[in-house]
């Protein structure tokens, strides 16, 4: 902790507090988390543990995605942060897995049903009920408790059966509570606002078996990322005033747009992007 000058307090959660901190040396801003023990004789906690492990290993974990965890910094490069309920994931072996991942509200259906061997598709999952919720601007399946929010996912998407989701017997807790049919509502009316590219786009990523969900790099060559309105520059990005007016400054006239430029000539280029993307 020497090395570090600790700037302000920037959260707090259920397994420590977060600070903002410059290393005296780089002068490079890093955020620090300070771990609570209850007694020094337990050693350092198992959560701790677990998310040094998800951060030495980030290429092969189910992360704990939800929008509070997804930071923008001010050049538009997105960040996720907070690994306490990611894990270090392998597609090798018989090794069985916690279902308890995941915040609850973005815990994919095959979790919910306890399911100790499950794949990318959590993550996908995830991020589909964060578009959903951007689309929305309120969650899309907020629930108190595990049950209920596999109530929320079925009232929407409708009880599925071994034709919908043929792995679903398979699932260790799905005999252990039945639901009434219902049919599925149709997501144009859960995002009424949303353009159809949009509802497209999330209708493929909330299904239920996990293989069939989009995957990362089709998603994003998916025909909503071409439509207007167009993605972004980060210079147009909205920048937090506490601290940031500088950099605000300093990219505010970096680049020009013209709306009235013509559409095919302001998208990217699919194949551009496509040999940058990984494929799951």
């Amino acid at each position: 902790m020497e090395q570090y000058s600790i700037l302000g307090r920037v959260g707090e959660g259920a397994h420590g507090i977060v600070f903002k901190a410059k290393h005296i040396e780089t002068g490079e801003t890093v955020a620090l988390k300070k771990v609570a023990l209850r007694k020094l004789e337990d050693g350092i906690p198992n959560q701790a543990l677990r998310e040094i492990k998800a951060l030495q290993e980030i290429e092969d974990n189910p992360y704990d995605l939800k929008p509070a965890n997804l930071l923008i910094s001010s050049t538009g490069h997105l960040k996720i942060a907070d690994f306490g309920l990611a894990r270090v994931f392998s597609n090798e072996g018989d090794r069985l897995y916690s279902h308890q991942v995941a915040t609850r509200w973005y815990r994919a259906p095959e979790l919910l049903y306890g399911a100790r061997k499950y794949d990318e598709g959590v993550d996908l999952w995830a991020v589909g009920c964060i578009f959903g919720e951007l689309l929305n601007n309120s969650p899309l399946f907020p629930s108190e408790n595990d049950i209920e929010q596999l109530c929320c996912v079925l009232r929407v998407l409708g009880t599925p059966n071994e034709k919908i989701w043929p792995e679903i017997t398979e699932l260790p807790d799905y005999n252990k509570i039945t639901f009434k049919e219902n049919p599925p509502i149709p997501l144009e009316q859960i995002v009424p606002d949303a353009s159809p590219e949009a509802v497209d786009l999330l209708k493929r990523f909330l299904v239920y078996p996990s293989k069939r969900r989009i995957g990362a790099a089709e998603a994003l060559l998916h025909p909503y990322f071409f439509k207007e309105p167009l993605p972004a520059h980060h210079s147009e990005l909205p920048i937090p005033q506490r601290g940031a007016r500088k950099t605000q400054q300093r990219l505010q006239h970096q680049h020009k747009f013209h709306i009235d430029r013509p559409l095919e000539e302001s998208v990217t280029d699919p194949d551009l992007i496509s040999q940058h993307v990984r494929v799951w």
